[in-house]
């Protein structure tokens, strides 16, 4: 029997609802009703890294991957998507020092298409509380990344789970990053801040590829929690080096996961620059645009945007990513 966990305490309800409806106004006016065709929903992209290799101390990504290893800031994501309709972006930070969090943070006061950012610390780590708290003041920051090696050591351990339940009290968010095994994780990560947003990265993983039905069995444990979310965000396959342009192979796997999630727990995200290594970001946007938009307008508009908010409750309007300062 799964616990009865409910996603979100009344108090975080009511302000996610409030900050949707204040979203919802803010982005209105830019993509207006129109009786002859539906417009198109604004975008959010809820996965990008942002970095610069010329700052000291950056530890990826690694020099051996040129595509990569160059600085990646606002300017180049605002010429890759200026013409997609995408409005603004979550950050999702890469590297393990404190500074790169304090990096990012100054870098969204002249960026406001940074929506939020999910910075990245150990829970249980000497020092986590105070530099936990010190990101926490700023309302960009809006939760951690977890990877799979940190939570199989940390789970169990008391000072891992109460660090976890210090990011709950904030009312904030969890990003799960690794492989399908780490979804086994993910309903005692649950039990844990049963009120938090759970987000798994990177779905659909790749060792689903054969065999896309090995998806249900594996998520189903999990996508059963009213607090988990799935991040679309590693869609593209190559074969031969070549990117696949089946769409209907595509579609297989996405179907499963809208079954298992519905409308409202799915999310947009890139992983650019990391997608280049796959395609350029138009293509990446294009192959999950096409299956989406056939599901309706209102899922459109659930998986570009809404449930962002839902799931990150970033707090300033998404701004056009014109102009976009470095």
């Amino acid at each position: 029997m799964q616990p009865n966990l409910n996603p979100l305490s009344r108090r975080q309800f009511l302000r996610r609802g409030a900050l949707l409806a204040g979203a919802t106004a803010a982005l209105g006016p830019r993509f207006p009703a129109s009786a002859a065709a539906p417009t198109p929903p604004p975008v959010i992209d809820t996965h990008i890294h942002l970095y610069d290799t010329a700052r000291p101390g950056v530890h990826w990504p690694p020099r051996e991957i040129p595509v990569l290893y160059s600085p990646h800031l606002p300017a180049q994501f605002q010429a890759l998507t200026q013409n997609l309709g995408v409005s603004a972006a979550i950050v999702i930070e890469a590297n393990a020092e404190p500074d790169d969090n304090l990096w990012v943070l100054d870098l969204a006061k002249t960026n406001p298409a940074i929506a939020g950012y999910i910075g990245r610390l150990t829970p249980g780590q000497p020092g986590f509380a105070a530099r936990f708290d010190r990101y926490a003041q700023n309302p960009v920051f809006r939760g951690l990344r977890l990877r799979d090696d940190m939570i199989a050591q940390g789970l169990g351990q008391a000072a891992f789970e109460k660090d976890l339940r210090r990011v709950a009290e904030r009312g904030l968010t969890l990003d799960i990053v690794g492989s399908a095994a780490v979804l086994s994780a993910v309903p005692r990560i649950a039990k844990i801040v049963p009120h938090t947003p759970l987000v798994i990265d990177h779905l659909p993983f790749g060792e689903w590829d054969r065999d896309p039905a090995l998806i249900r069995p594996a998520l189903r444990e999990a996508a059963a929690l009213p607090n988990v979310y799935a991040k679309i965000s590693s869609v593209l396959r190559q074969v031969d080096g070549r990117v696949l342009a089946d769409q209907g192979y595509y579609a297989s796997r996405l179907d499963i996961l809208w079954e298992l999630l519905g409308d409202d727990r799915v999310l947009y995200g890139s992983n650019w620059p990391v997608s280049d290594l796959i395609a350029p970001y138009a293509k990446v946007y294009q192959v999950v645009a096409d299956y989406v938009r056939h599901r309706g307008e209102k899922a459109a508009g659930q998986f570009f945007w809404k449930n962002s908010v839902a799931t990150y409750g970033w707090l300033r309007p998404p701004a056009t990513l014109h102009p976009v300062h470095e």
